[in-house]
């Protein structure tokens, strides 16, 4: 059974990425049943991430309970964090499909329930809507809300939810600083001769941090430096970089990095092509924000920030 022909679904493709991510969890189960339940479980999680990313939304698998495998060798769990507003449950649907059974041990702690149709070849899958609760282990597919419902329930969320604070820039001068934002040395205890460089060139006066930041979908690992300097006119000059965080020297050859004015409006905007870093340098004046956006391929991660 189909959801009704009106309805908003959505398919993506499970390519190579995908399945490696589900073979990567599997191979923690020794039980063959156990190891199927989870390959499709994260099959399920990976087009619901494609979808929401495809949607602007941030998403956290690596924290999430179906990424852990000791939780995943206890509990049959398909869960999403979506950073500022709580879990979703994503659960696979085989083809030809009519009920859907949620486990009970999922039933609470959660945004919604997703549920994504695996095809047969597993080289797609179709996200076919959603139900804010569940209070039945068995959920017919033709009870499902539409994805066009589900927008708007996640966006209405959002507004009750508290919205994302930016990070304040001027407080790092006194020393001030936010969790996840760590120092260049800790930053260098995993040796990288890029990040040396940077180090070395930094300004006396000046102040740096920086945040790894994970592009999961895209299976890559950035840093995101921000260098703040004063100026003489009561102005900051700030300095945003990115540099590869795994072996290799040169970043993802498709990384956008993008720099949003308070209006969230694209003012700067470049793709790494062969390059090693990319960097924006601007100035701002108190009380002033900008954004700074990623992108590589489905995968997005922004940074509010405010001066």
């Amino acid at each position: 059974m189909n959801p009704p022909t009106k309805f908003l679904t959505y398919t993506v493709p499970l390519g190579l990425a995908a399945h490696s991510r589900a073979e990567q969890l599997r191979c923690h189960q020794s039980n063959a049943a156990k190891a199927k339940q989870v390959y499709l479980n994260s099959l399920a999680v990976c087009a619901v991430q494609l979808y929401l990313q495809w949607h602007g939304f941030e998403t956290d698998w690596e924290n999430s309970d179906s990424y852990n495998p000791a939780t995943s060798t206890l509990m049959d769990v398909a869960d999403l964090i979506i950073p500022n507003y709580g879990k979703l449950e994503c659960r696979p649907v085989l083809p030809n499909t009519e009920v859907i059974s949620i486990p009970e041990e999922v039933w609470s702690n959660r945004l919604g329930f997703v549920c994504v149709q695996l095809h047969e070849s597993l080289r797609e899958a179709t996200v076919l809507g959603f139900v804010q609760e569940i209070t039945t282990k068995d959920l017919p597919i033709n009870q499902l809300q539409s994805l066009d419902e589900f927008i708007l329930y996640l966006n209405q969320f959002q507004q009750s939810a508290s919205i994302k604070q930016p990070i304040q820039l001027s407080p790092w001068f006194q020393n001030i600083i936010e969790a996840g934002w760590e120092t260049l040395e800790t930053l260098l205890a995993s040796p990288q001769p890029q990040l040396a460089f940077n180090f070395r060139r930094a300004q006396k006066a000046s102040v740096e941090r920086g945040k790894l930041l994970k592009l999961e979908q895209a299976g890559e690992r950035i840093v995101l430096f921000v260098r703040l300097t004063p100026a003489d006119d009561s102005e900051i000059d700030v300095s945003v970089e990115v540099l590869s965080a795994e072996s290799q020297i040169e970043l993802p050859q498709n990384l956008q990095l993008i720099i949003l004015d308070e209006n969230e409006k694209p003012v700067m905007q470049a793709e790494a092509g062969s390059s090693e870093s990319l960097e924006f340098q601007f100035s701002c004046v108190p009380g002033e924000r900008f954004s700074v956006k990623l992108v590589l391929g489905e995968a997005i991660v922004t940074e509010l920030f405010a001066i």
